[in-house]
């Protein structure tokens, strides 16, 4: 497009010079020639602006894909998901509070669970998602208190199986799930209170999250 206007610019003055030459006199061609030499030069730069315009704009959008890459490949990947116990073992009633520990490690992309404590720790600020699920007998309430730090967030409970008035509860389930907002070091843990319990077999009762964005 540059290159047209410029020849029709070039193709203008020279038409223009030389029409009617016979009637003009040679003062007045060169004022018309210098006329247009202006003219011709702003085209050139302008093509010459254009092209330096072009080139940034390719470097600009290389650039924005590289940057894409780097943000990806930089983007950590967490995920856990892990089962309270080996066998058919059951957990508690015990006569105060503990920490339940996970010891079945399904999935823990970015190690930040760890199966000897049952604590998750936050290796980067951001929104994570975490569920925690339980199976249990109706012979005592079962349940599950999931916490932040000291902080707690949620939990699940079922209630003990009143056999003495005709109940038939022979199994309970209970489960709950949450998002949190999470700084780098942050700690979230499973606790069971005293006088509860769960089945802990290699299939049953699960402690899972994962970050969803980080922030």
């Amino acid at each position: 497009m540059n290159f047209a206007v410029l020849s029709f610019a070039v193709l203008f003055c020279g038409s223009t010079l030389a029409h009617d030459g016979g009637n003009i006199t040679e003062r007045e061609r060169s004022t018309e020639a210098l006329s247009c030499f202006p003219v011709h030069d702003l085209l050139i730069q302008f093509g010459a602006l254009t092209e330096k315009v072009k080139a940034m704009e390719t470097r600009m959008q290389e650039s924005e894909k590289q940057i894409l890459e780097l943000t990806k490949k930089e983007k950590p990947e967490v995920i856990f998901s892990a089962v309270a116990g080996r066998g058919n073992t059951d957990f508690g009633p015990f006569n105060t509070d503990i920490t339940l520990i996970f010891r079945r490690v399904i999935t823990n992309v970015g190690n930040a669970y760890s199966q000897s404590t049952g604590v998750f720790v936050a290796p980067v600020a951001g929104v994570y998602y975490f569920t925690i699920f339980f199976h249990a007998g109706g012979e005592h309430a079962g349940m599950l208190l999931l916490f932040k730090n000291q902080e707690l967030m949620v939990m699940t409970h079922d209630h003990k199986t009143k056999h003495d008035n005709g109940g038939n509860d022979p199994a309970d389930n209970g489960g709950n799930a949450v998002f949190l907002q999470l700084q780098r070091g942050d700690q979230v843990y499973v606790r069971m209170p005293a006088n509860s319990y769960v089945w802990g077999s290699d299939f049953h009762t699960t402690f899972s999250g994962f970050l969803v964005t980080e922030m």
